[in-house]
């Protein structure tokens, strides 16, 4: 699977998990340099996911909030 691909289809909770477990690995050490570099480079495309999936939440509520907002400001305008 493409990288991509597999970050569209990685839910948040999951890419937090492995993230989780990325960061347990490197702070117990006993990893090589390669192993460790490549769990240091899984863990940022993981923060990615992470950041994009909260990013993403926090526009939909965002959206949503000024979306009520304009629809109390209509009813109240209606009300005079």
């Amino acid at each position: 699977m493409a990288a991509g691909t597999e970050e569209a289809a990685l839910g948040y909770e999951q890419a937090r998990d492995e993230l989780v477990e990325v960061v347990r690995r490197l702070e117990a050490g006993g990893t090589s340099l390669e192993e460790s570099l490549a769990l240091w480079e899984r863990g940022e495309e993981l923060a990615k996911v992470c950041r994009r999936r909260l990013e993403g939440a926090r526009a939909r509520l965002d959206a949503s909030l000024a979306a009520e907002r304009a629809a109390e400001a209509e009813a109240a305008g209606g009300e005079e």
